[in-house]
């Protein structure tokens, strides 16, 4: 045997261990993959059931916030009556302190202001147990 044909078995000899580990590769990597694809089909299955739930859990949450709407209206409208009614106080006590009527007058005045108070504070607290 020659050097030339020594050398060509030791190459022949290494592509064959070459080709050999590529292949225990390959069949590790396909075995690999196919864990994998399983493990991202349960993963896809369980995220459409989490996002059906989601879908369900907003709808409710949207219906539960289109009920609680009106009763934000109303306090908003209430807050605004009440704001009113205090001009509108203001204003008469702004008016008995300028006018020179008697006392009263004045008594009077603040009688009816008290009066309109109280009955503001027993229309707001009857709108905030009818919310409730």
């Amino acid at each position: 045997m020659t050097g030339g044909q020594i050398a060509l078995i030791i190459l022949a000899v290494a592509v064959l261990l070459l080709v050999l580990f590529i292949g225990l590769f390959l069949v590790k990597l396909t075995q690999t993959l196919g864990v994998v694809t399983k493990d991202v089909d349960i993963i896809a299955r369980e995220a459409n059931d989490i996002l059906a739930n989601v879908d369900v859990l907003l709808n409710d949450v949207n219906g539960k916030v289109a009920t609680v709407d009106p009763a934000f209206q109303a306090i908003a409208d209430l807050g605004t009556s009440v704001s009113e009614l205090n001009d509108a106080t203001h204003n008469l006590t702004d008016k008995v302190k300028s006018s020179s009527g008697s006392n009263k007058t004045k008594v009077a005045s603040a009688v009816f202001a008290a009066n309109a108070a109280r009955k503001n504070r027993k229309s707001a607290k009857k709108a905030a147990a009818a919310e409730k």
